[in-house]
Parts: structure tokens; C-alpha cells; sequence
């Protein structure tokens, strides 16, 4: 008996080394990105023209707009999945800037450290479409998805910047389901407030609206279809969420989402987060921000090659719980 007591309390003794151990890392963790968010932004920062070989200086997001919109695609190792969506992608945009004189667009691609052809086959779409239409950003290593993506997003040029995955799990015409929810608000906010100053017209630029594309609808089919451990793993995030970043959004996660520049100028001069959790950031800045959220359904298939296995559950937790840590503590401080 006095063995398994002796066995018990060295069995406590070690729960109770590990948990501290797992605390003190991430109040660590925390208290360093709050010193060392905001590096990325003051660094310059160029794009290369593969014809001319020349550096093209980067635009920051605080600065005016100078296209209409922006794609953003984060890509690791997409070698083979990336020409089949940049293909649709820039086809759908010269359609529309054929039809629409007004309609300038721009395509970043942001390569997140990749080790397999990446950089060669966004580098033949810029020599395609030219430096202006097309640009490559390098990160050198791998950062995590939503580094890629700030990184994208603080050097766009577009009045409205839309994020997608370089898979093309999302058809690229869903973004009208986006931009027309946004236009709508963007109308209902700016007509109340010419109601009360007597003053008319409104860029979209500078009112903050965020859309996240949604599969929530496709819930119960992709259920059936889906493999266990990523219903597994979905289930069990979506509770997560709720305790981290509260109720508003029911997919989080959906890779397709728009910002006008405003709202974008806000949230991701903020955002620490930078792999798989960092949209559940982008919810919880916009309440704090105020940001109106549209959540807005739109068609998606699961294309082979996804990057989520069970071994993303660990770091997803760990995110979620260092984002927990670091804005109920204050030592994230968010700029306004």
C-alpha cells in the first residue's frame, strides 16, 4: 500500500512539473510576441521582377489603395496544386477587367518557405501576366499560413483584399458572393452616415467590413464523407473556438475571406498568430475592433493534398490556449 501511495505522489509530482513547465513556455511565448509582433512591419520589403530582375519596393497597407482588389494565396509546397488555381484565378480577374475598365486587380502569392517548385511556378506567372498584376513574396522559411497571409495582406494594394487557399477548394466567382454582401453594407453604413453629416459618397476603402466565406451548410454531407479524424478534429475545434473567441462565426476556418482596407489595415498590424488558429484571431479582433462580420456561404470540395492531420491538433490547441494567455493577461496589447 505505502508503494502506490509513493507511486501516486511521484505520478502528481511529475503532472504537476509538466504543467508549470507548459505555463511558464507559454506565458514566455506570449510575453516575446508581444515584444517582437510588430518587427515584420518595419523591415523593407521588395518583389522581384523575374524579366527585369530589378526589385519592385512593396506598398504598405497603410498607404492609399491602388487597385480594386487583391488575392491573397499563402503557399507551401504547391508545386503541383498552384498552376490549376492561379490558371482559374487570373482568368476569372482578366474577365472582369475586360468587361469592367474600373476593375484592376492584383495577385499575391506569398511562398512560405517552400522546398519543392513553388517559387519557379509563381515566378512563370508573374513573367505571364507582368510584375504589376502578379507579385511574389518570399518568406525564405516556413512561417505558418497565417504569417503568409498578414505577410500578403500589409503589402496589397486593393481597396478590398480577399484571402484564399492555394488548392482552389473555393471556386475564385464565390468571391461576388462576398463582394456584393460587403457593398450592401458598406452602402447601409455610408447612407447613415451621409443621413446625419449631409455629406455624400463613401470609399469602400475606409470602412471596416470583414466576410468569411462559410461551409457550414455542407455540415452533414461532409460528415458523411469526410475522414474520421478530421470530423474528429472539426467537433472538437469548434468548441474550443466558442470558449476562445465566443459565438458569431460558426466556420472559422473556411480559407476564403474578405476584408475591406480598413478592416484589413486594423487586424493584421495585430494578429500574433501565425499557423492554423490565427482566423480565430481575426474573429476575436473584430469584436474587439467592431467590426461588422458577414458570414456568407460558398461552394468547396476537399482537393487531395491537405496540409491538416492529427498531428496539427497540438499546435492548434497550443494557439488557441496562447491566445487565451496573451489578451486576457494584457501583454498583447492591440494597437488602435
Amino acid at each position: 500500500m505505502e508503494l502506490l501511495w509513493t507511486i501516486a505522489e511521484l505520478f502528481f509530482a511529475l503532472i504537476l512539473i509538466v504543467a508549470s513547465l507548459f505555463l511558464s513556455a507559454m506565458f514566455f511565448e506570449a510575453y516575446r510576441r508581444r515584444n517582437n509582433n510588430n518587427r515584420h512591419i518595419d523591415s523593407p520589403a521588395f518583389f522581384e521582377d523575374p524579366t527585369s530582375l530589378k526589385q519592385v519596393p512593396c506598398p504598405h497597407l497603410v498607404d492609399p489603395a491602388e487597385k480594386y482588389i487583391s488575392l491573397i494565396i499563402p503557399a507551401f509546397n504547391e508545386e503541383h496544386r498552384l498552376p490549376a488555381a492561379l490558371d482559374e484565378t487570373i482568368d476569372y480577374l482578366d474577365k472582369r477587367a475586360a468587361m469592367d475598365k474600373s476593375f484592376t486587380y492584383e495577385v499575391l502569392i506569398v511562398d512560405d518557405g517552400s522546398a519543392d517548385g513553388t517559387k519557379r511556378v509563381a515566378f512563370d506567372y508573374v513573367r505571364k501576366n507582368s510584375v504589376d498584376n502578379v507579385r511574389v513574396i518570399l518568406l525564405g522559411r516556413n512561417h505558418g499560413k497565417g504569417e503568409a497571409i498578414r505577410k500578403g495582406m500589409l503589402h496589397a494594394r486593393g481597396e478590398i483584399l480577399l484571402m484564399l487557399d492555394a488548392d482552389g477548394a473555393t471556386k475564385v466567382n464565390d468571391l461576388e458572393k462576398l463582394e456584393n454582401k460587403v457593398h450592401n453594407l458598406i452602402r447601409a453604413v455610408a447612407s447613415a452616415e451621409d443621413t446625419k453629416d449631409g455629406k455624400s459618397g463613401f470609399r469602400i476603402a475606409d470602412i471596416p467590413v470583414a466576410a468569411f466565406g462559410s461551409r457550414a451548410h455542407l455540415e452533414e454531407k461532409a460528415l458523411a464523407t469526410r475522414k474520421w479524424y478530421r470530423n474528429f478534429l472539426m467537433k472538437g475545434f469548434h468548441i474550443v473556438v466558442l470558449m476562445a473567441a465566443g459565438p458569431g462565426i460558426r466556420d472559422t476556418q473556411c480559407g476564403f475571406k474578405m476584408f475591406t482596407r480598413a478592416a484589413a489595415r486594423k487586424l493584421f498590424t495585430n494578429i500574433r498568430l501565425k499557423r492554423w488558429c490565427f482566423d480565430v484571431e481575426l474573429v476575436f479582433l473584430c469584436k474587439q475592433f467592431g467590426i461588422p462580420m458577414l458570414e456568407i456561404s460558398v461552394n468547396w470540395s476537399e482537393i487531395p493534398g491537405s496540409k491538416v492531420n492529427l498531428l496539427s491538433i497540438p499546435n492548434m490547441l497550443w494557439e488557441l490556449a496562447l491566445m487565451s494567455v496573451g489578451y486576457r493577461t494584457r501583454l498583447w496589447k492591440i494597437s488602435y
